[in-house]
């Protein structure tokens, strides 16, 4: 009894002392200095240790390795390795060594596995399915384009090879962490072929999530659930038609948001939606998230700090009604938003210390005489007004605005000026319509103004 006892002790101490690796080679390994690993959590990331970068005889090869004491929970992992240009990989852990090379130098970083039979799994499984899924979208294609009977049979058998690799790596991957994924990507394919593009985009649309449990904590916390929105939201629900696209994207946002409950995963998934509509300057549909999702998060989830950046970056996007603000002009307080002397107005940020606008704004003084329907307003970023009321007195019958505190100006920091001159162009609601770069692309601008 004392030698079992012994022997029990050794095992289940063995057991909670196991090591585990997580290791790999980068190459070219670039400047690469430090491999950062994270914890997938929802749309977060969150950070765990690093580990240096360390190159071999072969200067071309970084490696990195991680050791744990069995520590670290079961799920989905991230190594990021570039820091500049944020380039990651993502990966299983479930109580094994992990060992993968990475090579960074194409538009998506290819990694192979060498160890880890969750992953190796994985891996196989999306190359097949791939393989499969390829040549079952081609016979689509083809049917949609010449229907027969040949093309349908085909097709008919392809997606039968389809079901038939989801069955194999479903049983292969019994009580494993890389199941939970595997019967997530289990895509739908029409039994028999779509006649028309109509019915085969409706039934993808249709069926995109049938598949996908958003309870599942494994594909909650990874980036699994991110993608797929990704897909759903930006490439299943796109037309060339802006007015047919804002309500795509509407109808995609509210499908998405249907199928979460969890309200701290649903919050990082706004954010998400949010900042990348925001990035493409989508303001229609970032007000929509705002007011018919973000608003109606409980309150222990809402991010005002987001909110009021991601609606400070779009202050100044084409379709916004123009930041409001004041000046002295002739002993009078001048409001942008109560001018009423135009049909148009062009804004300009400038500074007498730039040379570009010294040059460009004489020109486009030039170029104004004689479109009275068109005002311009001169907001210039001075340390003092000295230079400026020389420089002003040059362009008589514009609008002038002296913005003191040059860059740190708060009017400038509204408008959100990096460079100058910048231009924006204004109806006359004082509404965005435009915010042309260069002098030529403002003249252009100008002159397409229905006067």
């Amino acid at each position: 009894m004392r030698n079992f006892l012994i022997l029990f002790l050794f095992v289940t101490t063995a057991a909670l002392q196991a090591q585990y690796t997580i290791s790999g080679t980068i190459q070219p390994v670039n400047n690469y200095k430090n491999a950062l690993l994270y914890k997938v959590e929802g749309a977060r990331q969150v950070y765990i240790r690093n580990a240096k970068i360390e190159k071999g005889i072969d200067q071309s090869m970084g490696s990195f390795e991680f050791i744990f004491n069995n520590d670290i929970a079961p799920g989905s992992y991230r190594i990021t390795y570039d820091l500049q240009q944020g380039g990651f990989i993502d990966f299983l852990y479930n109580k094994e060594d992990v060992s993968f090379n990475i090579n960074p130098n194409s538009d998506q970083p290819v990694v192979t596995f060498e160890k880890s039979k969750e992953n190796l799994l994985y891996s196989n499984f999306l190359s097949a399915l791939s393989v499969a899924q390829y040549k079952t979208d081609s016979l689509q294609i083809a049917y949609l384009r010449a229907p027969s009977k040949v093309t349908g049979d085909t097709y008919k058998e392809a997606v039968k090879n389809i079901k038939a690799i989801q069955a194999d790596y479903t049983q292969k991957a019994n009580n494993m962490l890389v199941l939970n994924f595997i019967k997530a990507t289990d895509r739908y394919n029409a039994v028999e072929p779509a006649k028309t593009p109509k019915e085969y985009f409706t039934g993808v649309l249709t069926h995109f999530f049938d598949n996908i449990n958003f309870k599942n904590p494994f594909l909650f916390n990874s980036s699994f659930l991110i993608d797929r929105i990704t897909d759903y939201v930006f490439y299943m629900n796109y037309t060339d038609d802006r007015d047919q696209q804002l309500t795509l994207h509407k109808n995609a946002v509210d499908k998405v948001m249907g199928l979460i409950n969890d309200p701290k995963f649903k919050a990082d998934v706004i954010e998400f939606l949010a900042t990348q509509f925001s990035s493409a300057k989508e303001t229609k549909i970032v007000d929509y998230i705002i007011s018919n999702h973000f608003e109606k998060l409980p309150a222990e989830f809402k991010n005002q700090e987001f909110k009021n950046k991601i609606l400070g970056d779009l202050a100044i996007a084409t379709g916004r009604t123009a930041p409001d603000f004041s000046w002295e002009e002739n002993g009078k307080t001048v409001t942008l938003s109560e001018l009423n002397d135009g049909k148009h107005y062009v804004l300009i940020f400038y500074s007498t210390e730039c040379p570009h606008c010294l040059r460009e704004i004489p020109q486009f003084f030039e170029f104004m005489k004689g479109k009275d329907q068109v005002k311009v307003i001169a907001f210039a970023m001075e340390n003092t007004n000295i230079s400026w009321n020389k420089f002003k007195s040059t362009l008589p019958g514009w609008h002038h605005a002296l913005g003191l505190g040059k860059w740190e100006n708060k009017i400038a920091r509204t408008y959100q000026i990096v460079s100058t001159p910048t231009y924006f162009v204004l109806d006359a609601d004082k509404k965005i319509i435009g915010n042309p770069e260069e002098l030529d692309d403002l003249k252009a601008a100008v002159s397409q103004l229905k006067m």
